[in-house]
């Protein structure tokens, strides 16, 4: 299955370690990288200074760059190129519901129902990263961005507990899921090849990975 596939997304929530993963197995497939680029949303700060006042700004400029990289995606697999990213377009909707009031989330689901490919790019395969909050505040804390001063441990609470029940019912496409806690394939190189055997055996649809598994 993972030989085969020639979308791959790693996903996660804030501070579990998706993006680091996604560049090092882009890297060793020689795929095309495909990240999500928050550093470009111009709102993000200010969402985490005042959540209520800049959320619907900084869930729609995401909104359209994911649109904007689907369409890269596209392209790159009509040249037989195989991409690795860092998002799945499905899982925008958990932020949108996290973060909007009932009205601006109304609005949201307008415009991302009138947006959405009637057949975006499938991914052959979502490796789900899980961490605790704690973990994950951690992380966020230790790598220090500027935007991420203010993120509490209860909202990586929150969007943890949002990205468990996502994936718990998830279907879409051949699930991975990573325990982050006790692996860490980004900085531990038995893990990352541990990782790789991992997933050029994985035969069901769905498998969970951990030293225990």
């Amino acid at each position: 299955m993972f030989d085969k596939a020639r979308y791959i997304v790693v996903e996660g929530p804030i501070g579990a370690g998706k993006t680091s993963l996604a560049r090092r197995l882009a890297e060793r497939l020689d795929a095309r990288a495909l990240f999500e680029q928050p550093e470009l949303n111009p709102f993000l700060g200010r969402f985490y200074q005042d959540a209520e006042r800049w959320a619907m700004s900084t869930q729609l400029h995401f909104l359209f760059q994911r649109f904007d990289q689907l369409g890269i995606v596209a392209e790159a697999m009509e040249k037989q190129q195989r991409v690795v990213s860092d998002f799945v377009l499905d899982k925008d909707p958990l932020f949108a519901a996290l973060n909007l009031a009932p009205d601006e989330l109304a609005l949201y689901q307008r415009v991302f129902d009138a947006m959405k490919p009637a057949a975006p790019p499938k991914p052959d395969l979502i490796i789900y990263l899980q961490a605790k909050p704690e973990t994950l505040v951690e992380r966020v804390r230790r790598r220090g961005l500027d935007t991420e001063r203010r993120i509490t441990e209860q909202y990586l609470e929150r969007v943890a507990e949002r990205y468990a029940r996502f994936f718990y019912q998830y279907d879409a496409a051949p699930l991975f899921i990573v325990d982050a806690e006790v692996l860490n394939p980004v900085d531990h190189d038995d893990d990352f090849e541990l990782l790789l055997d991992r997933l050029r055996n994985m035969r069901s649809y769905r498998e969970f990975f951990g030293y225990a598994a």
